[in-house]
């Protein structure tokens, strides 16, 4: 299963089935200081949707796909370097794991039919609650892990986590996002002008 189709295809799945009760909510309910809310931009609101839309539900879905995102580039940085799952995606096929090429979108179309309904039902299942849940009640946004999930007793320390996992992921959605359309320009994912040897970069058209 190719990742980086499940950190591109998360976002096309938001069901209502787990979504979180509606709240009344007000333009103070992000103020500097809270989780995410960081410089340069702090509490940066430029459509005016704090105090009309249920942001507890835009936190979860920030939290989840940057936590995707996260997962889709580093399968762009894996298979770029070579690596790759042991035996055959499908035996009937013939086809290997080592088999599939390393670009985005030509490793998503080199799955056959069977692999592409498999990635789309995980999807659908993980999006609707089947056996990844969403935060619910009075759990922190993000907050998947269970009761048996080791959370940092230092309230300080948590919040660092939290903000480097909130930045990080942020950074992978721009990231992936940068790849696929590196790839879509008919140059390399990581190496756009021609990578790390110091050839010239390939023709844009």
């Amino acid at each position: 299963m190719s990742v980086a189709m499940l950190a591109t295809s998360v976002t096309a799945f938001q069901a209502p089935a787990m979504k979180a009760p509606v709240k009344a909510v007000s333009a103070t309910m992000f103020s500097e200081g809270d989780i995410g809310v960081l410089p340069p931009l702090g509490v940066y609101d430029p459509l005016g949707l704090i105090g009309t839309k249920d942001m507890r539900r835009f936190e979860i879905m920030e939290i989840k796909h940057g936590r995707a995102a996260m997962l889709g580039f580093l399968h762009v940085i894996l298979t770029h370097a070579g690596a790759r799952f042991p035996g055959y995606i499908s035996k009937n096929l013939g086809l290997k794991f080592e088999d599939v090429p390393e670009g985005c979108f030509a490793s998503l179309e080199a799955l056959p039919t069977p692999a592409w309904l498999q990635i789309m039902v995980v999807t659908c299942m993980m999006e609707n609650g089947y056996f990844l849940f969403e935060a619910q009640g009075d759990q922190e946004p993000g907050d998947i892990g269970g009761e048996s999930w080791a959370r940092s007793p230092d309230p300080a320390t948590k919040k660092f986590k939290l903000n480097v996992e909130r930045q990080n992921g942020r950074a992978a959605m721009m990231g992936i996002t940068g790849c696929l359309v590196h790839e879509l320009l008919g140059v390399d994912a990581l190496y756009p002008t021609g990578g790390m040897g110091g050839a010239a970069p390939p023709t844009i058209f």
